[in-house]
């Protein structure tokens, strides 16, 4: 099987706000690195209208996806319109079907927000279809049979909706790739003044430095590291098939 490793999420700066580092990290070990928001960032802005904000969003993704050195996937569907649907899953079969990664990473199902928690279930049963012969995805694709592994990010602000704490089962050291995973979230430069409005958040990259720092000393190793929860391996894999670990042997630890 080739060396992929697909990260999926709900809206554009969520892969650099949880994920790019061990996505750098992970290219840097040889794998073909792949790039999708589900949402394609139409609410966030207050001062462009939904369709200069689309335009301003991809673009800033693209630039990301560059820079990680990762193939971009378009999203689907607008902000808060991510939805547990059957139209939503075929869709989403169909891109794994045709990646077809050895490495999913998702967001956590545990999240401060719904979308997040959304894109969680929506790929783990877009995945878990995808050798299913008689699934019929959007666009049809063949089904493929293979083993995958599914890792849960953090959520962003390492809680859950009621406020409680969520911890890592693996901890992935990016201490050496936080300067690009720092510049890969400054790409999205629309998002400052909104993150600043909406959510309370002074500067978003130290915001997201200083996340990763909690997670490095959560780590108990690191001093910085992004953490992740390991999807059950039933309709996956073999239970002991645990590639992002393997891959990235030396630079991660579990608990």
């Amino acid at each position: 099987m080739s060396k992929v490793a697909f990260a999926v999420v709900a809206h554009p700066d969520d892969i650099e706000f949880v994920m790019a580092g061990t996505l750098l990290a992970l290219g840097q070990k040889g794998y073909e690195l792949h790039y999708m928001n589900v949402a394609n960032g139409s609410c966030g802005s207050v001062d462009t209208n939904t369709e200069e904000t689309i335009a301003i969003r991809t673009s800033e993704s693209q630039n990301a996806a560059n820079l990680l050195g990762a193939v971009y996937h378009p999203p689907l569907v607008d902000d808060v319109q991510i939805y547990y649907t059957l139209e939503l899953v075929a869709k989403l079969c169909a891109v794994v079907r045709q990646v077809n990664p050895e490495i999913l990473l998702v967001p956590s199902p545990i999240d401060y927000m719904e979308d997040h928690i959304n894109v969680s279930r929506l790929m783990v049963t877009a995945a878990f279809c995808r050798g299913m012969p008689n699934f019929v995805t959007d666009p049809p694709t063949e089904p493929i049979q293979s083993n995958m592994a599914i890792y849960h990010a953090l959520p962003p602000v390492l809680q859950d909706q009621l406020r409680n704490p969520v911890e890592a089962q693996l901890y992935v050291d990016v201490t050496t790739f936080m300067e690009n995973k720092t510049t890969a979230l400054a790409c999205h430069k629309s998002q400052k003044e909104w993150l600043d409005k909406s959510q309370g958040f002074d500067n978003y990259l130290k915001i997201m430095q200083g996340m990763i720092l909690q997670v490095g000393q959560m780590s108990e190793k690191f001093q910085y590291a992004e953490g992740w929860q390991r999807h059950s391996h039933f309709g996956f894999g073999l239970e002991e098939y645990n590639p992002l670990s393997d891959a990235l042997d030396g630079l991660v630890i579990e608990r």
